[in-house]
């Protein structure tokens, strides 16, 4: 959630605070679980409550969305010498390509854009980066970057590729060359996700109406009816950045508009991997770079909005063997610090490896041969309350 959602909110409601610090949102409702509420603007997931875990300690102390976001996408702090990979990456290289993956859909996808707040890949290099799609899954055609072209056909692609091979004179002259062989192959990979089956896992008109109306026709809802496609294809990693949530100004007139659109597409995706048998293999992480001040900030030019807050925050998971219908740690009764078993988010990375099959004290390959670990140990002067065992 690209800014930070605020989590008195969403999933750290604080009614007794009072309206200074919960706003107009006051009536928290019951969940499918009992002694869980969450906002009132979240109802539907309010009935899946049972397939997540909330995490209402998360903290890291930062509050520079650069940085929040490298240490809550990597696990380390910034500052250092090393601009460290993060969790998507670290699963392209021991899920993705060290593990065999053959697919043509690069193994590392972001929909629709990345953030740009740091590197993702980090050291590991250009191959471990993600593949964005760019463009708007709720619009037809879903032209993603690299695959589809707008107002061009397939039989234009073909012939194209025909006048290119024509073309080539020196791919003529010099057959059987190892490096012209090198970059045929990637022609034919490249062409075949773009004309082949690969890439029709974008084509989300291939879905019912009924299906589609489910997630709802929002970007976010179609961004998670992509993700859910994208899981059946075996892509590895797949992260939906969902923009909007730096709520400075007129904090609840955007919770208005976008807890709505989050609840519908997010529990439509919790829903659906349930029930084609997907969700006990597939993590669901949510979350942003951190919270927001649980005081509002009614003074003008504010009116009524809330600043960066990485004291405390509230994180979301699901699946791959986390248990629902959990809450783990607890912030005080404004929501302004943590109450009860700090989370970091190494403590929340390490323990998505453990689940994945991610060996946390592997070391990772480095350009300059350096030994550097998955994730920070006890001398890189990383916090850590420890792994989320109470959910596993």
């Amino acid at each position: 959630m690209w800014g930070g959602p605020s989590h008195l909110d969403t999933l750290d409601p604080k009614p007794d605070a009072g309206y200074d610090y919960c706003g107009p949102l006051s009536n928290p409702i019951e969940t499918n679980v009992s002694g869980i509420r969450i906002s009132e603007l979240l109802p539907l997931l309010a009935k899946q409550a049972d397939k997540y875990s909330i995490l209402r300690s998360m903290t890291h102390g930062v509050n520079g969305h650069e940085t929040a976001s490298y240490m809550v996408q990597s696990g380390w702090r910034s500052g250092g010498r090393q601009v460290h990979p993060s969790v998507g990456s670290v699963v392209s290289l021991f899920k993705g390509y060290d593990a065999g993956y053959k697919g043509l859909i690069p193994p590392y996808i972001v929909v629709t854009q990345p953030q740009g707040r740091f590197s993702e890949a980090g050291f590991l290099g250009n191959r471990y980066k993600p593949f964005s799609t760019g463009g708007d899954p709720a619009k037809n055609p879903f032209v993603v970057e690299g695959v589809v072209a707008r107002n061009i056909t397939k039989q234009r692609q073909k012939e194209r590729r025909k006048l290119l091979h024509n073309l080539n004179t020196l791919e003529h002259a010099m057959k059987g060359d190892p490096r012209l062989s090198a970059m045929g192959k990637c022609e034919k990979e490249a062409y075949d996700l773009i004309l082949g089956d690969a890439g029709k896992v974008f084509e989300l008109s291939q879905e019912k109406d009924s299906v589609r109306d489910r997630y709802g026709r929002s970007s976010f809802g179609q961004s998670c009816l992509l993700a859910r496609r994208l899981v059946e294809s075996e892509v590895p990693y797949v992260t939906i950045n969902y923009r909007g949530w730096d709520t400075h100004k007129q904090n609840f007139q955007t919770m208005n508009r976008r807890l709505p659109d989050l609840d519908q597409g997010l529990s439509a995706l919790l829903q659906d991997l349930s029930d084609r048998g997907l969700l006990g293999s597939t993590i669901v992480w949510w979350g942003g770079e951190f919270g927001r001040t649980p005081k509002i900030q009614w003074e003008a030019p504010w009116n009524g909005g809330r600043g960066h807050y990485g004291k405390v925050f509230s994180s979301m998971v699901a699946g791959g063997g986390f248990q629902g219908g959990h809450v783990v740690g607890s912030s005080n009764k404004t929501g302004e610090e943590v109450q009860s078993r700090p989370v970091y988010p190494v403590d929340l990375i390490r323990t998505m490896y453990d689940l994945l099959g991610i060996d946390t004290n592997a070391t990772l390959p480095h350009p300059q041969g350096l030994t550097v670990p998955v994730t920070p140990i006890a001398e890189d002067n990383a916090p850590s309350g420890g792994r989320l065992k109470e959910i596993v």
